[in-house]
C-alpha cells in the first residue's frame, strides 16, 4: 500500500460536503493537501491536521486550473495525486430539459476536471505513482430517472474521462479511478427524502473509499468503485 508520508493530494470542491470530508480524512491520514474552491474563504484552514493550501478554482475559469496547479507546485514541490470531486446537479430532462442548464452541468461536471488534469498530468506521471480519483457518479452507470438525463450524460462523460486518464498514464505510473456514490447526505439532495427504510450516505464514507483507492500500489488497478446505500439491480 501508498503510504501517505507528506504526499501532496489536491482536491477540488472542498469547501464542503464530500470535498471537506475528503480534505480532512486525508490531512489527517499524513496527506499535505491542496484545496481548490470558488470560496475558499469559507474554508477553516485551523482545522487540519497537516500541512494545507487553499486557493481560488472554479470550474467555468479556464485559467484558473493552471493557476491553482502552478501554486501547489512551487508550495509543495510536487503533485502526487488529485481528487476530482467539483460537480452540480440540475434537472434537465429529454422533452423540455434546458441545454442551457445542460451545457453548464457539461462544464463543471466534465470541462473543469478536463482541464484540471492537464494542468497536472506532468506531475503525476514523473512522481511514478501518480493518483487521481474522480468523484463520479452512479448516475454516470445508469440513468435513475428522465429528469436526471442532463446530468447522467456530464457524468458519463466523467466516467469516460477516468478511463482515459487511466489509458493515458499508465505506463508512467498512473492509476485512476472513478468512485460512483449513489445518494451521499450533501447540500447539493437537501431537498431529496428517501422512502422509509432507506438512508444517504455519508460524506465521511466516501472519503474513506477515496481515501482506499489513493492508497493502492501500481500494481493494484481498481478502475471503478460503486458505493450504494440502497439495493439496486447488478451494473
Amino acid at each position: 500500500m501508498l503510504k501517505p508520508n507528506g504526499r501532496v493530494v489536491m482536491i477540488s470542491g472542498a469547501n464542503r460536503g464530500i470535498g471537506l470530508a475528503t480534505a480532512h480524512a486525508l490531512s489527517t491520514a499524513g496527506y499535505r493537501v491542496s484545496l481548490g474552491a470558488r470560496t475558499p474563504a469559507s474554508i477553516d484552514l485551523s482545522s487540519f491536521a497537516n500541512e494545507v493550501a487553499v486557493h481560488t478554482w472554479d470550474a467555468n475559469d479556464q485559467e484558473t486550473s493552471a493557476q491553482w496547479a502552478e501554486a501547489t507546485r512551487n508550495q509543495f514541490g510536487s503533485i502526487d495525486a488529485i481528487v476530482l470531486n467539483a460537480g452540480i446537479i440540475v434537472n434537465a430532462d429529454l422533452e423540455t430539459g434546458l441545454e442551457s442548464d445542460m451545457d453548464d452541468m457539461w462544464n463543471v461536471n466534465f470541462k473543469g476536471p478536463l482541464r484540471l488534469i492537464r494542468s497536472v498530468l506532468a506531475d503525476l506521471k514523473v512522481c511514478g505513482h501518480g493518483r487521481v480519483v474522480n468523484v463520479v457518479s452512479l448516475s454516470g452507470k445508469r440513468l435513475l430517472n428522465e429528469s436526471s438525463l442532463g446530468y447522467a450524460a456530464s457524468k458519463f462523460a466523467s466516467l469516460a474521462l477516468t478511463h482515459a486518464i487511466r489509458r493515458n498514464g499508465w505506463d508512467s505510473g498512473i492509476r485512476a479511478t472513478a468512485v460512483c456514490p449513489g445518494l451521499v447526505d450533501t447540500d447539493m439532495v437537501t431537498n431529496v427524502t428517501t422512502p422509509e427504510g432507506q438512508f444517504k450516505i455519508t460524506p465521511a464514507a466516501i472519503a474513506a473509499t477515496v481515501a482506499y483507492a489513493l492508497s493502492l500500489p501500481n500494481d493494484a488497478s481498481v478502475a471503478e468503485i460503486l458505493v450504494n446505500s440502497r439495493l439496486e439491480p447488478s451494473f
